[in-house]
Parts: C-alpha cells; structure tokens; sequence
C-alpha cells in the first residue's frame, strides 16, 4: 500500500464518509403574499444574519424543536408551527478546534402572532423583520437563499 492509498484509507475517506450533522430550524414569517416578512436573528459567534436552528432536543420532533429554537434566540411566543419542513440546507459548521463539520439543517415554517420581549438569548442576538428578498441577500448559505426566495 502506497503512502498515498493509505493517507486516502486513513485520512481523508473517513471525512467524506462521515455522517453528516443533523439540526432544526425556524422560518419565523408574518403577514402574506407581498407583504410577507421573515424574521432573522444574529449568530452568537459571529453575529452573522440566521434563522433560528439548533440540534435535536429529546422528545420534541423537527418542528418542535425549531418551535423552541425560535422561542429561545428570537423570542418567538405564539406561532402557527407547519408540522411538515418547508425545505432543507447544508452548510458548514466551524467548531472552535477549526474543524468544519457537515450539517443539514430541516427548515419549518412558524406563521408568528406574538413576541415577547424578553427571552433567552435576548442579550446575544439581535432581531430583525425583512422582506424574503432582503433575508435572502443577509444570509450565508446558497440553499437558505433559495428557500427564502420561494415564500
């Protein structure tokens, strides 16, 4: 076996092969048709524009799960929850070790009626309504962009 064959066995394989990340997300919107607004909060590490996501929470489904997302980055207290994922994207995750990890991310949509105003992670996050076009021109992920443009 040449070194090349066993960096590839020992090495770089196994990252392609390794499963990827799962998390759930929360696509907050009001209102309809043209006068829809999807609601983006800020990363914590690096205040990037997001919609609220996370890893899975024991007992809760996908959309229960981004239901509680919302709820403890944007502060989400009332909201309609679709039960079935309006989408889905892939992306990056950097750990602080450097590694970047794959994780898909399943994308619910939770029609909103109420925010409070105040709420967990309300000191480390900022939130903001925009308009699908402009939540698609703040976000990072060429997927995300896609679903936000379909609303």
């Amino acid at each position: 076996m040449t070194w090349l064959h066993k960096f590839w066995e020992g090495v770089l394989k196994p990252l392609f092969q390794r499963p990827r990340l799962v998390q759930f997300a929360a696509l907050c919107t009001r209102g309809d048709g043209p006068d829809t607004q999807v609601l983006l909060v800020t990363s914590r590490d690096t205040g990037r524009w997001i919609i609220p996501k996370g890893w899975p929470i024991d007992g809760l489904n996908g959309a229960e799960a981004a239901a509680q997302e919302a709820w403890e980055e944007a502060g989400v207290r009332k909201a309609e929850v679709d039960p079935e994922p309006v989408g889905s994207y892939c992306y990056g995750k950097v750990r602080k070790s450097g590694a970047i990890d794959p994780v898909c991310t399943t994308v619910y949509r939770l029609r909103v009626t109420d925010l409070a105003d105040e709420f967990p992670e309300i000191h480390e996050r900022t939130r903001e309504w925009v308009s699908p076009q402009e939540a698609s021109e703040r976000v990072h992920e060429p997927e995300l962009k896609k679903l936000l443009l379909r609303i």
